[in-house]
């Protein structure tokens, strides 16, 4: 047994994690490679590991739940990922050229696939659970309260910034009366999203949010801010200054981090968002300094613990109809994906959070709606 195998089952256990245990959350191990993967190269180790059917586990979600939550990460110096490290802080990873490879890797992976794991709206960011009992009720939820946060009025114009298959967009035009522009790096997204928003006063354009030049009343980014990257935070914020009107208001929707100085993690950075970097408050704040007034601040980070258990169950449920084209390795990367993002989540080592901005402040101040009273109707 080598002194790496003996570390990672010492450290393991201080998470009541057991090798070859009996409980769901235990490692079953099939190989003795995985543990000295796991301390050599991290997370990327360990979930190279797992697609490579060295090890299972009944319950990931739980596993990394535990791990998280004991800090059992940062007893871990993976010397193997040095190249990883330094790449991110010395290049923009998120440059205009590179922008689009998460959109071909990720967003492109087929329409198809997605409509089997997401809601019917096809809404690819966290569910607001403070009322809902189902993710489609989560994610109507999230939008009607995004929406009652813009203050939306008829006929204003909404930007969204990655706006995905336009979940967004359709219902804000829909119950609000709103006219929208929306923009993806994914071509797939794109195809999709104009069929869907055909009936609505909704434009789609395949284009990087660096070259707009767009007027709006009101700004809406869900879950894009993850793909900028430190570097361009300035920039990200310099163009919703730029495309705002002077007395509107932008919503900032996007996943965080904890602390600043950690890097991206291995895993997630190579198999499934290439050049993603999760922001943290810190660096939000400086970007939008000098630009905006930061009008409300809202963490609901632990809903996307539930909203990732639903997406695993749709996956699961309809697994069968992609398996022959995707393949046992995609699987078990989408499941260990998944379940270790929503373990994270649960541990609160990453939150979610909705930024409210106004480029000079709001008269009066600002008030942030409930859902509690009061309903929409559709135009």
């Amino acid at each position: 047994m080598s002194s790496s195998y003996r570390l990672a089952e010492r450290l393991l256990k201080t998470a009541d994690i057991e090798v070859n245990g009996e409980r769901p959350w235990d490692m079953k191990l099939h190989s003795d490679r995985a543990l000295a993967q796991a301390m050599a190269r991290g997370n990327l180790g360990l979930g190279e590991a797992y697609m490579d059917r060295e090890w299972d586990c009944d319950a990931l979600d739980e596993f990394f739940f535990r791990l998280l939550r004991n800090d059992v990460h940062e007893q871990v110096s993976p010397g193997r990922l040095l190249w990883h490290t330094l790449k991110n802080r010395w290049f923009n990873l998120q440059s205009r050229k590179r922008a689009w490879q998460v959109g071909q890797a990720h967003y492109d992976l087929g329409n198809s696939f997605y409509q089997a794991m997401l809601d019917s709206r096809l809404t690819y960011t966290c569910g607001f659970w403070q009322q809902a009992s189902n993710l489609e009720e989560a994610q109507k939820d999230k939008l009607e309260l995004t929406c009652r946060k813009l203050e939306l009025q008829p006929g204003m114009k909404v930007l969204d910034i990655g706006c995905g298959w336009g979940s967004f967009m359709r219902y804000a035009a829909e119950h609000y009366g709103v006219e929208c522009v929306g923009i993806t790096i994914s071509k797939q997204q794109a195809a999709l999203a104009r069929e869907l928003c055909a009936d609505y006063p909704i434009e789609i354009h395949e284009q990087d949010y660096r070259s707009l030049d767009v007027k709006a009343d009101r700004v809406v980014s869900l879950g894009m801010f993850e793909h900028v990257g430190p570097k361009n935070h300035r920039t990200f914020f310099d163009v919703v200054h730029r495309c705002l009107r002077a007395d509107g208001l932008a919503l900032l929707h996007t996943i965080g981090r904890n602390r600043a100085n950690t890097m991206p993690d291995p895993f997630i950075a190579k198999y499934i968002f290439p050049n993603g970097e999760l922001p943290a408050l810190q660096q939000i704040s400086r970007a939008a300094e000098g630009l905006f007034v930061v009008e409300d601040l809202h963490n609901f980070g632990a809903d996307y613990d539930r909203t990732l258990m639903a997406w695993h169950k749709n996956f699961e449920n309809h697994w069968h109809q992609f398996k022959d084209e995707y393949g046992d390795r995609f699987y078990r990367m989408w499941r260990y994906y998944l379940l270790s993002c929503a373990g994270a989540f649960r541990a609160r080592d990453i939150q979610l959070w909705q930024w409210v901005l106004s480029p000079q402040g709001k008269i009066g101040g600002y008030q942030r709606p409930n859902l509690d009273s009061g309903s929409v109707d559709s135009f």
